[in-house]
């Protein structure tokens, strides 16, 4: 048996899964007995420790009472009273003996001991029973522990009364073997005294444990200054216990405490069994699972063996293999399964070729087809001499129509273009083919420069005519290129990468239809030429910032400007925008552009305020702009370099712009309104947007294009869409600018009709904006009203 084969595999889940689950029981149940195990010794630890206290509190209650007929006995308070010291020592020493009190003392008044049984008193012991008289005067008597020649005692004091306090009796027991015996038979805890001096070791005073072992637990314990009461795990030999550490008494130089022990080992011994058992089972069940296992993994692999060798045969091209498994499970159900599978093979081999040369949208060839069909065609006129050319057309505004009616709409609408472009090649003719998006691609063999003209413009035509579609209206154009072998390409790659390219000019020139030819290519290596200059202009600081003043109508005061940058060129010297912004619109070199005014306009502003002008400043954003989602991030960074506010410009985006993809246009100016940023529309009324798009837009500002202001004092049209323009704006709480002022009667026409504002060149030319303040004063100084 292979080790990677399915059968050992098998083998190998079951035995696993088996083992896994006894093992998982297995130390699941062992935690649990050592757990349980644990709680239960800490709870009797804590019973113990009442039981202590108990017996210690007895032996005190014992001793109080000798103590008590002590001090009452006649002849004892006669001798105290006749200062017979030799019969105070006698009666001492006898009462002691009789209830085995090592020490019996008498204590005057002023707490020093004044007879006692035994000869030698340490200093501690009388501080200790000073200590204790302190407590006694409260409550009449006490009782505590206390460290004598640094071994423990149970000390107790009564006073003598005739009929006041005359001397105290002070009686002390051991806390020795006797007790440790006592309380070790009403429990079955080991119990040890130990005792330390200062911050010295723990010598052991008297245990359950033998020495050696008694040794190891006092090695183990914590230092007296330490206040640890529990510890759940002290190794003694082979044995693990659990302790309970009990402050049983402490002076200037001795500690002294009880620790109660219960053995862990001895709590879990009763479940060891258990768990041999279950490690018994655990292997029996092991060799079960590998029989078991091993039979229903020959059942399960010879099978697949057969079906994995039919499975080769059928990947080498060999239908015809015979499948000879009869079985009714799921192995059964598999064999079938191939051979449905063996039918199904030569079917769908087909239907991947189809899918591999043609468009499952249009049901036209792919671009892998047309490119066979094309080189087949070269080849073809190349042997005869003759000529063929290729049309490549994409449309106008599609992606427009995509993303407002959704893809199924836009599926549609290709469907109806193919349609378009098959009846205008005619019954029999070339099929169109569809490269990808709403590119189309039309094949004429064995035609001429002519002939595909010819088709290209009745192309367009067709084009013109709406498309109907659930009741809405499309109107469509498309650029066209037109290339040919010979003439413009030798090769089925050069002429599609040429018919491409006059494509594309066709689509920027918005031509229709256009012709291959070297200057389209040469217009490029000019455009990638000028690509570089405006970056290199860029990193030289060759680019300037002019402003252009609008001033408020009602009052005549300068109230914004409009940034605007113009091209100091090394050679060319002045270029005017219109020579290079559109084309860093169409390379997106836009972006970069965008992002130097408003950072020169930020620096400007924050110049401005410093001596105290304060001008909105109207920066204008490309549609390339628009669709950056990372435009307001970058705004926000230059507001906040410079220390200019949000509300300090307005951002002006032409209606087209929003139009080229409403819903990321749409979230963009969302953020930048939110930042505090104020919005106009440019060049408004020459666009295609609907008052319903507009409603949308977060905007602050409409601004009327120049072409309706130029002559609206002799062009009594022109008037009525400006008014009609400004009570648009009015009504949905809009400030109006009119741009393109640039005579006086204008600028009083536009006063009249109700606009907010007015720019143009009779106000001022566009200037450097370091010019801007004397202007504003020569200004101020014409226009007095304007102050």
């Amino acid at each position: 048996m292979r080790l990677h084969s399915l059968e050992s595999r098998v083998i190998a889940l079951f035995i696993g899964l088996l083992l896994t689950l006894q093992l998982a029981g297995f130390f699941a149940i062992r935690n649990a007995i050592d757990s349980n195990a644990r709680n239960a010794a800490e709870t009797s630890l804590r019973n113990n420790e009442k039981l202590l206290s108990h017996l210690l509190d007895q032996n005190a209650n014992r001793l109080i009472e000798s103590a008590i007929v002590l001090a009452k006995e006649y002849a004892f308070r006669e001798a105290i009273g006749t200062h017979d010291t030799e019969t105070i020592v006698s009666t001492l020493s006898n009462h002691g003996k009789r209830i085995g009190s090592d020490l019996t003392m008498l204590v005057g008044l002023d707490r020093k001991i004044t007879a006692s049984s035994s000869a030698n008193l340490s200093h501690s012991l009388q501080q200790s029973v000073a200590s204790l008289i302190q407590t006694a005067e409260k409550s009449g008597s006490a009782a505590s522990a206390a460290i004598v020649d640094g071994k423990p005692y149970q000390m107790v004091v009564v006073p003598i009364e005739a009929p006041v306090t005359i001397s105290w009796v002070v009686m002390a027991i051991p806390i020795g073997k006797a007790f440790v015996n006592n309380m070790s038979a009403w429990s079955e805890i080991q119990i040890s005294l130990l005792t330390a001096k200062e911050k010295g070791p723990w010598a052991v005073n008297i245990s359950t444990l033998n020495d050696e072992q008694a040794g190891k637990l006092a090695a183990q314990l914590p230092a007296p200054d330490q206040k640890i009461s529990y510890l759940p795990a002290i190794q003694i030999d082979d044995d693990q216990y659990s302790a309970r550490v009990i402050k049983l008494a402490q002076n200037e130089q001795f500690s002294t405490i009880a620790v109660l022990q219960l053995s862990i080992s001895q709590a879990v011994a009763p479940y060891k069994d258990l768990q041999r058992n279950l490690l018994i089972l655990t292997v029996f069940g092991a060799i079960l699972a590998s029989i078991v296992s091993a039979i229903t993994a020959r059942r399960i692999a010879g099978p697949v063996r057969q079906l994995a060798e039919t499975a080769r045969r059928l990947g080498a091209g060999d239908y015809t293999a015979a499948i000879n498994v009869k079985q009714k499970d799921e192995i059964g159900d598999l064999a079938r399964t191939f051979m449905t599978m063996r039918d199904g093979i030569a079917q769908r081999e087909k239907e991947i070729s189809r899918l591999a040369y043609w468009d499952t949208l249009t049901n036209l060839p792919n671009r892998a087809l047309f490119t066979d069909m094309l080189e087949e065609a070269i080849a073809s006129a190349r042997s005869r001499e003759k000529s063929c050319f290729v049309l490549m057309m994409d449309l106008d505004r599609f992606k427009h129509v995509n993303d407002v009616m959704g893809h199924r709409f836009g599926d549609i609408l290709l469907n109806q273009v193919a349609i378009r472009l098959s009846a205008e090649l005619g019954a029999g003719g070339t099929k169109p083919a569809r490269l990808g998006g709403d590119e189309f691609a039309i094949l004429l063999p064995d035609s001429t420069k002519e002939e595909a003209q010819g088709l290209a413009d009745r192309i367009l035509r067709s084009l013109e005519k709406p498309i109907s579609i659930e009741d809405q209206t499309v109107d469509l154009g498309a650029g066209i290129g037109i290339a040919g072998f010979p003439e413009h390409a030798s090769d089925t790659q050069t002429l599609l990468s040429r018919v491409e390219v006059a494509m594309y000019a066709a689509k920027l020139g918005n031509s229709g239809a256009v012709i291959y030819s070297p200057d389209i290519d040469k217009s490029s290596q000019q455009s990638l030429s000028l690509l570089s200059e405006l970056r290199a202009a860029l990193e030289q600081q060759a680019f300037r910032l002019y402003v252009q003043p609008k001033v408020d109508l009602a009052f005549g005061k300068v109230i914004a400007v409009e940034a605007l940058v113009r091209w100091i060129h090394p050679e060319r010297g002045f270029i005017f925008p219109d020579q290079f912004i559109p084309f860093a619109e169409q390379t997106g070199f836009i972006r970069q552009l965008t992002h130097w005014v408003m950072n020169e306009a930020a620096r400007v502003c924050h110049a401005w305020n410093e001596v105290g002008l304060n001008l909105k400043i109207s920066v204008n954003i490309s549609t390339r702009d628009l669709l950056d989602q990372d435009l307001p991030g970058k705004f926000a960074h230059i507001l906040q370099q410079h220390q200019v506010s949000a509300a300090s410009f307005c951002l002006e985006i032409t209606e087209s712009a929003i139009m080229d993809d409403p819903v990321r246009a749409f979230q963009t100016l969302d953020k930048l309104h939110a930042m505090g940023l104020d919005l106009s529309i440019d060049d408004f009324g020459t666009g295609y947007s609907s008052l319903a798009y507009l409603k949308r837009l977060p905007v602050d500002e409409l601004k009327i294009d120049k072409s309706f202001v130029l002559k609206m004092e002799k062009d009594i049209d022109d008037t009525k869409i400006v008014k009609s323009t400004i009570d648009l704006g009015h009504n949905m709480g809009l400030r109006v600018v009119a741009e393109g002022v640039e005579n006086i009667e204008v600028m009083h026409l536009l006063k009249e009709l109700g606009c907010d504002q007015a720019q143009g060149y009779y106000i001022s030319k566009p200037m450097p904006s370091n010019d801007l303040p004397d202007w504003l004063e020569k200004w101020q100084q014409a226009n007095p009203q304007s102050a």
